[in-house]
This record gives structure tokens, C-alpha cells and sequence, in this order.
């Protein structure tokens, strides 16, 4: 898991160089996709994970590991695309070098707004990923990839719509403007109840925390979680 991060952490760090949407909108949609189409089975983002947690798929142990990983990936990922920076292949490079640790901040709205725009994000996200983890590849890779796409362009003005609290704390955690805490409640916390939101939505209940469902009934419907066991997926 942490591989996987690495590797996109690089690719979206490398992305933040190119400033025109024209074609910063196409290469994020390109990474997302190669990421989805190479990395089938596997999991990058920690929203993903704690999903399948809520969803009673796994112990919290393991859980917890794999966000450990999840984070930690996206950091080399960051850290690699600077020693990649200070290689100075192009005059982009030599002005990011130059840069060295400033940063700007992905959040550009208040804590309160950017934590609603992130749980908005989450549940988006985390609905369509239940919606289409038995579907063919052919159909999630492209879909998911897609979405995140759209996320991003939609809250540029906002929290740039990551929808993955490793990414998150990888590219902006580290920026001035918000405190650790700030950055937290929207990136971690707001993305993590939107997933919880999208689970109680999709299934009826929290089967991690509660089992009585809800929403749907046993007799007049099956809900999606009934019908078809977890899965991986993004």
C-alpha cells in the first residue's frame, strides 16, 4: 500500500508544478487512471481502507497498518519528487528547487466550509466506489478516475477536492496559512465522515458499529452490502 503512494504522491507532487488546467486537469486524470489500471486490487487511499473497516472487512489492527502504510507512501512519494526537483532536468525544476520548503495551501476556504467540501468529496467518492467494486475494470478503472478528476476541478477554490487524507497530509499538511489541527478536521476528518456517510447510505447501517439497518428492509429490499461482499477497489 505505501508503494502505491509513493509513487502517485511523486506523480500528483510533479503535477503541482503545471499551473495551466488545460493540461493539469488531463495529467491528473492520466495518473489516476495508470494508477487504477497498474495497482487493480490495492489500496492508496486511507478513506478505501477504513471503508472496508466500517464495513466489518477486517480487524482495526490491520486497518490501522494499512493507513500507517497509506500515509507514510504518500510522504516518500513528496520526498521523492524533490530529490527529482533538485536534479534540475528543467527550468520548472530549477524554480521549485528554489522554492525549496515554501509551499502553498490546498485549502483556501475556512476550516468549517473546507471540512463540508471534503465530506462532500468523501462520500461522492466512497458511494461510487461500493457502487462499482464488482463491476469490470473496464468500467471502475476508467469511472473512478473520472470522478476523482472532476472532485478536484470542482473544489479548487476550496480544498482542491482530494478525497484522500494521505495525498492530503503529503502535499498540504506541511503549508503555512492552517495549523496541523485545521488541516486535520478537513482533510482527515471531513473525508472520513463523508465515507461513514456514504456507508450508512449504501448498506443501511454501520455494520462496524451497529447492526439494525435503517434504511432498507429485509423483506421489501436487499441493500447493496447484502447482496455482494466488499472488495477492493482504488
Amino acid at each position: 500500500m505505501s508503494g502505491l503512494n509513493i509513487v502517485l504522491g511523486f506523480l500528483v507532487a510533479v503535477g503541482t508544478l503545471i499551473r495551466d488546467e488545460c493540461l493539469a486537469v488531463p495529467l491528473l486524470f492520466a495518473v489516476l487512471l495508470a494508477h487504477g489500471a497498474v495497482c487493480t486490487g490495492a489500496s492508496g487511499n486511507p478513506a478505501v481502507t477504513v471503508t472496508r473497516l466500517l464495513l466489518d472487512d477486517g480487524t482495526a489492527a490491520a486497518a490501522a497498518l494499512g493507513v500507517a502504510g497509506q500515509i507514510l507512501g504518500a510522504h516518500l512519494g513528496l520526498v521523492v519528487a524533490r530529490r527529482y526537483w533538485a536534479l534540475e532536468m528543467t527550468d520548472l525544476h530549477v524554480i521549485k528547487a528554489l522554492m525549496g520548503a515554501e509551499c502553498s495551501t490546498a485549502l483556501r476556504s475556512s476550516p468549517a466550509q473546507g471540512f463540508c467540501v471534503e465530506a462532500a468529496c468523501g462520500a461522492t467518492f466512497t458511494l461510487l466506489h461500493l457502487g462499482l467494486r464488482r463491476k469490470p475494470a473496464l468500467l471502475r478503472v476508467p469511472a473512478l478516475a473520472a470522478t476523482l478528476t472532476f472532485l478536484s476541478h470542482a473544489g479548487r477554490n476550496y480544498t482542491s477536492g482530494v478525497a484522500n487524507p494521505a495525498l492530503a497530509y503529503a502535499l498540504t499538511f506541511r503549508c503555512s496559512g492552517f495549523s496541523f489541527t485545521q488541516y486535520a478536521l478537513v482533510y482527515w476528518l471531513g473525508t472520513l465522515a463523508g465515507a461513514t456517510l456514504a456507508v450508512f447510505l449504501y448498506v443501511g447501517h454501520v455494520p462496524r458499529l451497529f447492526s439494525k439497518n435503517l434504511l432498507y428492509s429485509r423483506k421489501g429490499h436487499l441493500s447493496p452490502h447484502e447482496k455482494a461482499s466488499p472488495c477492493s477497489a482504488e
